[in-house]
């Protein structure tokens, strides 16, 4: 495949994770909106007037404010969050009448940009001692124009879009054609565009139906666990070697757990089964159409647990009926293919090459493939890298959620009975910020992590849930952390390497005021004598590990130290006047010169 489709498709699959990353973080806030629905409505488990009240405020101001600061965060933190949710109140009070999710999700991501380029633009120019107001206002009148924007420009554009789409989404479901979904829907979703099309896209549109219905059946669209779980199934029965002895685990992390992930590998290995997943989505979604079901709130993650929780009151034998109608069509399928087509094991390279020539990036199985050819270049760069200098490694996925979180639980676990003090999290890769030190991700993800963080170390696998990898991670750290805890304990007590100073923060409770003055002011002498040095300041919790050269008041080092220990931390009486400034602007100067 051409690089310019390559370029196309992770641009494609980018733009999904956004969209998803404005979602996902919110979906608790959904799920406790669709509880509140389905209980305390009219139609609802336990009607109660009164606590049905919350139901019209939560969707037309808190879901769609959480989803507009997401987004302007995601694109310039805070500031960015800010300006995005405050400019949104224009589009909610022009149309309070319909829910605003649309609109949250263009204005978010705009109001955070348009304040990045005019931070980008005013903060080299801010005199000292105006940093506050100047950030302030600067930021305070933006909002105010993108909230009058929204109220008479953006707002009514979203009002008939969304129109629109509610419209076209009747139009099809009373055509009969929902079901012809599953053709886009399940092949999407085994490259990676689950949760772009879920929470990017159905998630929206169903909530806005909810408010007027009490249920959507665009919920199901995605997230219904039967087709997967028939794909699985037939993989115990008729699949062979690793593929079957591990469908079973799998099984009850995809059907139970909710983790649809899972499942991509089995099909990846046989491309073929996406038809059983399209026909089984097809069927579910039929099978709920037939009968009007939808569900009252997001069920996250696609779990048979979350459906029966987003169940209307009375209908769980139709839920039930969807989920295992759609499970038993992928199965039939699935064992079709399995049986009378060649296996994965018998003609996995062709399968591999194949996949890779569709959609232009490695496929889950190429690695067990070029094992042998990439041992002596893995080892080269095992030799490279200094793994004395690693604490903090991140596993890495299209929305930071589901098997990603289970295999950096796993690796912590294997850390803490080897006695490894390392920090291993999770993470969206839009979300990567930069000072990660190893990266994990599947291997259809590695490339556009790559993109985004260049400087680590990238480690590739087939399943988050089971690479043997891990051992050989944790075998490379024990012996080269171990053995430098001497070389550590002396180093600490050596000269700090300023040749690397790139970034200095000075840090206080709230991040405003003196500390603002005093980055200000270093910032003005560095000027003066050519040093080229990030120079900002931050509240101590929002401190986010890349820093070379924190600054406190002393009364507050503490904390500082114990937010972001790697760092060399300054004590200062006061920021606006200290002696040590001019010390360090002279060692920057010995050093960087």
């Amino acid at each position: 495949m051409s690089e310019e489709k390559k370029g196309f498709s992770r641009k494609v699959q980018a733009f999904g994770s956004f969209l998803s990353s404005m979602i996902m973080p919110n979906i608790a806030a959904f799920i406790a909106w669709g509880l509140i629905t389905a209980l305390f409505i009219e139609a609802g488990w336990l009607p109660n007037e009164d606590l049905a009240g919350m139901v019209g405020p939560m969707i037309t101001y808190l879901l769609p404010l959480l989803i507009a600061y997401t987004g302007g965060k995601l694109v310039h933190d805070v500031r960015g969050g800010v300006v995005g949710s405050t400019a949104t109140m224009g589009i909610i009070t022009a149309f309070p009448d319909s829910p605003m999710l649309l609109g949250a999700m263009i204005m978010g991501p705009l109001g955070g940009y348009l304040i990045k380029q005019v931070d980008r633009a005013l903060v080299p120019r801010i005199r000292q001692g105006l940093e506050m107001l100047v950030n302030n206002f600067s930021a305070g009148i933006l909002a105010f124009l993108l909230a009058l924007f929204g109220f008479y420009g953006l707002g009514p554009v979203v009002s008939w879009l969304t129109n629109m789409l509610g419209r076209l989404v009747d139009i099809v479901v009373e055509a009969g054609l929902l079901p012809l979904a599953s053709i886009f829907i399940e092949p999407a979703k085994v490259v990676f565009l689950n949760n772009a099309i879920n929470h990017g896209v159905l998630t929206p549109l169903a909530t806005e139906e909810v408010q007027e219905a009490g249920r959507s059946i665009l919920f199901t669209l995605e997230s219904n666990p039967g087709p997967g779980l028939g794909i699985l199934v037939a993989y115990m029965v008729f699949g062979k070697g690793t593929a079957r002895a591990t469908a079973p685990g799998a099984a009850i992390i995809q059907f139970v757990g909710g983790i649809h992930e899972i499942y991509f590998p089995y099909i990846l290995m046989k491309p073929l089964l996406v038809v059983a997943a399209i026909l089984g989505g097809a069927t579910g979604i039929f099978t709920f159409s037939l009968f009007g079901f939808g569900l009252s709130g997001p069920p996250a993650p696609g779990s048979i647990i979350a459906y029966f929780a987003m169940t209307p009151r009375g209908e769980h034998l139709i839920m039930f009926l969807g989920v295992f109608a759609a499970a038993l069509v992928s199965f039939i399928v699935a064992s079709l293919i399995l049986k009378f087509t060649r296996q994965p094991d018998d003609d996995i390279v062709g399968a591999t090459e194949k996949m890779e020539a569709t959609k232009g990036r490695k496929s889950s199985v190429a690695g067990s493939l070029t094992q042998a050819e990439a041992a002596e270049t893995e080892t080269a760069e095992a030799a490279a890298f200094d793994y004395s200098k690693v604490d903090k490694i991140v596993f890495a996925c299209d929305a930071g959620m589901g098997s990603s979180a289970m295999g950096a639980g796993m690796l912590k676990n294997k850390f803490k009975k080897e006695g490894l003090d390392i920090d291993v999290t999770n993470s969206a890769i839009n979300q990567l910020k930069g000072d990660e030190d190893i990266i994990i991700t599947q291997e259809k993800l590695t490339e556009r992590a790559e993109s985004k963080v260049p400087t680590a170390k990238h480690i590739s696998v087939d399943n988050f849930l089971n690479s043997p990898k891990y051992d050989e991670l944790t075998e490379e750290l024990k012996r080269e952390q171990k053995g430098a805890v001497t070389d550590s304990a002396e180093a600490s007590d050596a000269a700090f390497d300023y040749s690397q100073v790139d970034k200095i923060v000075f840090a206080c409770d709230a991040g405003m005021g003196s500390s603002a003055m005093g980055a200000g002011m270093l910032k003005n002498k560095f000027k003066k004598e050519g040093l080229d040095i990030d120079v900002t300041n931050s509240a101590i919790n929002q401190l986010k590990g890349d820093e070379d050269i924190i600054i406190t008041q002393k009364t507050l080092t503490e904390r500082a130290e114990s937010k972001v220990p790697e760092a060399k931390h300054i004590s200062v009486d006061n920021f606006l006047n200290s002696p040590k400034y001019d010390e360090l602007t002279e060692e920057l100067k010995k050093h960087q010169k």
